[in-house]
């Protein structure tokens, strides 16, 4: 009964120049030697097997995820157009219930890095249970260890077992002030891992989401394309779980590091006695801090400390490390000839 549905859209602009829409940050090798893709994929073993394993992507790379994930061809789902998570999740959850009609799933991006794959499986096999036991949509939330501005939180409410509770109120991105008043009061990230059967998520998607309720008739009779085309683009956290009355929590008690910059590479690689993170090619004498990307020709830094230099695909780019959250101003700035990069 148990499927996983991987979301794999998204072009990891963030990781520019690196990362370009054929070969986007899932697809790179971050925090190891394999892609995060991959590492989700073998991350499921013995929790869902393959063949029930579906990745919801773009035109643009659904071939080469199935090629490198190994999938069957029927696993790979293939968006006419991005339209945010709700559409994609909710189609992918609709599909399994069709090969499956019991089907329970698993919910989670493919550009994550889990420190810990049994400790992972152990809180998924939790949420999945959870979802059936109470019939509920679950959502793992992961204990903060820093005022992250850049994640959603959740603040727990009452208690429904020993592992779960019912979810207070999610807080979408707030300031660091209120980030860590979150932190004090024992809200947690909420990291996008999910878990729920398909009949529950359906019926409240039907009962709190019309901007993809409307368009479920397109679904039942085998039109993706009208489907995609009926939507108002939105977030399942937006559009269902902050909406739902049916919604639990489980912690996550695991390593978990969604890697949204080059910043965080800091967090998931080895670093040097001066915190230095190299990948490649690079001499970094009197330097501290940085984050030094080569992929082609040595990098020397020199008497500097908290900079990002990458190499990459025919761009060098050198920024203070605390502007690696602000690539997206970056990228609108730049002429469409520099920025625009194939590997």
């Amino acid at each position: 009964m148990r499927w996983a549905v991987l979301l794999a859209g998204g072009s990891g602009t963030r990781f520019w120049p690196l990362s370009t829409p054929e070969n986007p940050k899932q697809l790179l090798p971050l925090a190891g030697t394999n892609s995060s893709a991959e590492d989700a994929v073998e991350r499921l073993a013995g929790l869902v097997p393959r063949e029930r394993t579906l990745v919801v992507a773009g035109a643009g790379l659904a071939a080469r995820l199935q090629d490198r994930l190994r999938l069957p061809p029927e696993n790979v789902l293939v968006e006419p157009r991005a339209a945010s998570t709700a559409p994609a999740l909710i189609w992918a959850t609709w599909e399994a219930q069709r090969r499956d009609a019991d089907a329970e799933v698993l919910s989670l991006h493919t550009d994550w890095v889990v420190g810990d794959a049994a400790a992972f499986r152990q809180t998924a096999d939790m949420a999945l249970a959870t979802a059936r036991r109470h019939d509920r949509l679950v959502t793992v939330g992961m204990v903060p260890s820093r005022p992250e501005t850049g994640y959603g939180y959740i603040v727990p409410g009452t208690p429904l077992d020993d592992t779960a509770r019912s979810v207070a109120r999610f807080s979408e991105k707030p300031d660091a002030a209120t980030a860590l008043d979150l932190m004090a009061a024992g809200a947690l990230w909420n990291s996008g891992l999910f878990a729920w059967t398909a009949s529950r998520l359906l019926a409240e998607v039907a009962a709190h989401t019309p901007e993809v309720g409307r368009a479920m008739p397109a679904l039942a009779a085998g039109d993706v394309d009208r489907f995609f085309g009926d939507v108002v683009p939105i977030s399942i956290d937006v559009g269902l779980l902050e909406r739902s009355g049916a919604v639990a929590v489980v912690r996550g008690e695991f390593a978990w590091d969604d890697v949204g910059t080059w910043q965080a590479l800091t967090r998931v690689r080895p670093k040097d006695t001066n915190g230095n993170v190299v990948v490649g090619e690079a001499v970094l004498h009197e330097s501290q801090d940085c984050v030094v990307w080569s992929d082609r020709d040595p990098i020397v830094l020199y008497g500097v400390q908290e900079l990002v230099v990458v190499q990459a695909n025919g761009r060098i780019l050198v920024m203070p490390a605390d502007r690696a959250a602000s690539m997206k101003q970056l990228l609108d700035a730049l002429p469409p000839e520099v920025r625009d990069v194939r590997p």
